[in-house]
């Protein structure tokens, strides 16, 4: 049967960050650890929404477990990223998961002028991470995690160092293939990073395969293409699997007591698009240690954010 949402251990004691926790995948990794007892704080661009979806989840449970708390953090905006984290304070957190982002959508920029796919899907998330590494008590016994929702499409994906923000041409699938590589190579240099300084801490990689959410959407929204939104709707409903089962590999990085630092888990099933999680190959490209580097430096130049961990030595890199 494979790894399910009932496989989840108890949560009662901890405390997860999950971002764009108000639809989609997020929505449904926040359900599903509320039911085991965590405490979720959803970070959402939009508070009115996120309470709406927190409403969604405590009708939906006959008993919410944990504790619900919406926080708006807006990954387009580096200050709102800053004024998130700076009204967590020093509170304890033991999970940061990494979820919300942008697909296929017409070119646009960040607050901060990032293009818009590359500055929400991974500068955002280089940016929050490095600011809340003091609260993930990196340096005790706790399990402290940090995965990071990557994409399938990551496969297709390079990094454009030369145009990052693609001002010089844009393809919608190509910035948005570099965005999700972005978050692979992050995170697995995250990982190796966390080794090289002797943390109790894993940074894991996800992708959910082909799930039904508003997602895929809103790129044909925003475009005014009503004929690839028909389309998109179409496989949703005939090829995608649910949300919830989406969630999955989310799930299973954030609690599992075998989930692996500096891996890569997704769907088992058909061509890794459906079913149960399990630890799966990235891209050749995702392993390029030179290449992962090279993003992190460039990362912590755009952001302003520096992590207190140091370059990883050769001989303790994974994966």
């Amino acid at each position: 049967m494979g790894w399910t949402a009932a496989d989840i251990p108890d949560q009662y004691g901890r405390t997860f960050v999950v971002t764009g926790a108000n639809s989609g995948l997020g929505l449904e990794t926040t359900r599903e650890l509320a039911r085991k007892g965590a405490t979720v704080i959803m970070a959402c661009r939009s508070v009115e929404r996120g309470e709406e979806a927190a409403d969604d989840v405590r009708d939906d449970l006959s008993r919410v477990e944990g504790d619900l708390r919406v926080e708006q953090c807006d990954l387009a905006s580096l200050d709102s990223v800053r004024e998130f984290t700076t009204r967590l304070g020093d509170e304890r957190l033991d999970v940061l998961v990494n979820n919300a982002g942008v697909m296929a959508i017409p070119r646009s920029e960040t607050e901060d002028g990032f293009e818009t796919q590359f500055g929400v899907d991974h500068l955002g998330h280089f940016a929050l991470t490095g600011l809340l590494l003091d609260n993930l008590h990196l340096d005790d016994e706790a399990d402290s995690r940090i995965v990071t929702v990557s994409s399938a499409v990551h496969e297709s994906g390079d990094i454009d160092f030369d145009d990052l923000h693609h001002e010089e041409s844009y393809d919608r699938w190509e910035a948005y293939g570099q965005a999700k590589l972005a978050n692979v190579l992050f995170a697995y240099e995250l990982e190796r990073r966390l080794l090289t300084a002797n943390l109790n801490a894993k940074s894991i990689a996800v992708h959910p395969g082909y799930a039904a959410t508003q997602l895929q959407i809103r790129g044909p929204e925003q475009s005014g293409d009503r004929l690839r939104k028909l389309a998109m709707r179409l496989a949703n409903t005939l090829v995608a699997q649910s949300a919830e089962r989406g969630a999955l590999p989310l799930l299973y990085a954030g609690t599992a007591p075998d989930a692996e630092g500096g891996a890569y888990y997704g769907p088992g099933g058909l061509a890794n698009m459906r079913g149960t999680p399990e630890r799966q190959a990235s891209s050749d490209r995702s392993y390029d240690r030179e290449m992962a580097r090279r993003l992190w430096d460039v990362s912590r130049e755009l952001t302003g954010v520096t992590y207190d961990l140091p370059r990883p030595a050769a001989e303790r890199a994974t994966p």
